[in-house]
């Protein structure tokens, strides 16, 4: 190189006739040209944080932090979270696991590659189909990378992707991105009390719909009770049938293998992370014969020169760094480190302390419901369905008064209009419903 290296990133080291050149040759007359920032916004070498010690940072940051209001929150809605062990932090804050990116070196990856592996099989178990890949990056992802596979596999011509009604708004907006640069258009499907309704669903499908999402269970925290049938629908139809969970529901409910599911999506970070405000973990399973299609890494086992187990990033001609514009997708990192403490999770829990903790969320939540139904005012829950988590609750006076008082209380739950209401209690302990049934038995009377 000739010249002195310019100042900044050590990984762009451009002499100044270097960048002289490559200017020149795109028509550009300064650095500054390339970039569209208002000028209101450009970094004026001033941060405007005056110097502290460490002692007035740490007071200042507390200070800062006790302004947040501390609530007992109810909230669910497709974040969750559960106690995690502090086996999982002290585990997955290891150094060769923080600073590992994308595992393309398996001879110095081989621990992280097993982990993901091992998350990969629980999949495998826990939805019965046998491909599942090491995470993406959320569950709104994950269901738009289903959308674009289906158009893939499906041989016919149609373009029709059906949903339910209820389904999250961030989701869809997501799913509507992924497939905008398709001919795939995104419709619903009604629901009744909270789960599929069969009777319409049979009226709009056809031969032109290409996939068929359902939840279990749904954003109300209804178990479907008609999986099977639903399956069937999408199966007369040739449509893909994905079903939208996570793991700790999958160890309790019907094995989407067993309803005709051909993709499982959803958020496995249930396991691993603490209620993350929009951070998760989008899973991906499928069916043996998708292998080629399925988006983002696969870790495969095979046997190294010395007949050693060994593990690796596999059949890698799927993605965009090998096949460019004829990738299967265009997803470009995973959550891997999230998979792997979904893993360490799940793995400290072991299958009998995975369907306990299922089942607890399925008492927990049906107990909360009956203790709400018997107080004046409210009618809980709103539909005659099993409940998984959460449930939607009807209250005779204003639902976003109620909320705001309980609010001042201490306690947060979801308003969905007018007249509901929805809690969750995942994560909650049992004192801390106690608190809330004594407090909303005040608010709403």
């Amino acid at each position: 190189m000739h010249g002195t290296r310019t100042s900044g990133s050590p990984y762009a080291p451009h002499t100044d006739d270097d960048t002289a050149a490559m200017l020149e040759a795109i028509g550009a007359d300064s650095v500054d040209d390339l970039f569209d920032i208002p000028e209101g916004v450009w970094f004026d070498d001033e941060f405007g944080i005056p110097a502290r010690s460490e002692r007035e940072t740490r007071a200042l940051i507390r200070k800062t932090l006790e302004k947040n209001d501390t609530l007992v929150e109810l909230l669910g809605r497709g974040h969750y979270g559960y106690y995690v062990p502090s086996l999982v932090d002290h585990l997955a804050d290891r150094s060769e696991y923080l600073t590992s990116y994308t595992q393309y070196q398996p001879e110095t990856s081989q621990g992280f590659l097993q982990a993901l592996f091992e998350y990969q099989s629980l999949l495998v178990e826990l939805t019965g189909l046998e491909i599942a890949n090491c995470s993406m990056y959320d569950a709104a992802t994950a269901l738009g990378e289903a959308a674009t596979l289906a158009e893939r596999v499906r041989e016919t011509s149609g373009h029709r992707v059906l949903v339910p009604d209820t389904i999250l708004e961030g989701r869809r907006s997501t799913l509507e991105n992924y497939v905008s640069g398709t001919d795939l258009e995104v419709e619903t499907y009604p629901t009744w009390e909270g789960t599929v309704d069969l009777v319409d669903l049979e009226r709009q499908i056809d031969e032109d719909v290409v996939m068929l999402y359902a939840e279990n269970p749904t954003v109300s925290g209804a178990i479907e009770p008609n999986l099977s049938e639903v399956g069937s629908l999408a199966s007369s139809s040739d449509a893909l049938f994905v079903l939208g969970s996570d793991p700790i529901a999958l160890s309790l409910l019907q094995r989407p293998v067993d309803v005709g599911a051909d993709v499982v999506v959803g958020d496995a970070s249930v396991l691993g992370l603490p209620t993350s405000y929009g951070m998760g973990l989008g899973l991906f399973a499928t069916r043996e014969s998708y292998l080629r299609q399925v988006p983002g890494r696969l870790v495969g086992v095979s046997e190294d020169d010395q007949d050693r187990r060994a593990f690796t990033l596999t059949l890698q001609t799927r993605e965009q760094h090998i096949r460019r514009e004829r990738a299967t997708s265009n997803i470009c990192t995973n959550q891997a480190w999230v998979a792997l403490r979904t893993a360490m999770h799940a793995a400290m829990l072991g299958p009998d302390g995975l369907v306990d903790l299922a089942k607890r969320d399925v008492v927990r939540a049906e107990s909360l419901a009956e203790r709400l139904d018997e107080l004046d005012g409210i009618t809980a829950p709103v539909d005659d369905r099993r409940h998984f988590r959460e449930f939607v609750a009807q209250v005779e006076d204003s639902a976003r008064a109620i909320a705001r008082a309980l609010e001042e209380r201490g306690y947060a739950v979801h308003v969905l209009d007018d007249d509901h209401i929805q809690c969750c209690i995942s994560g909650v302990t049992e004192a801390e419903i106690d608190g809330f049934v004594a407090a909303i038995g005040e608010v709403a009377r």
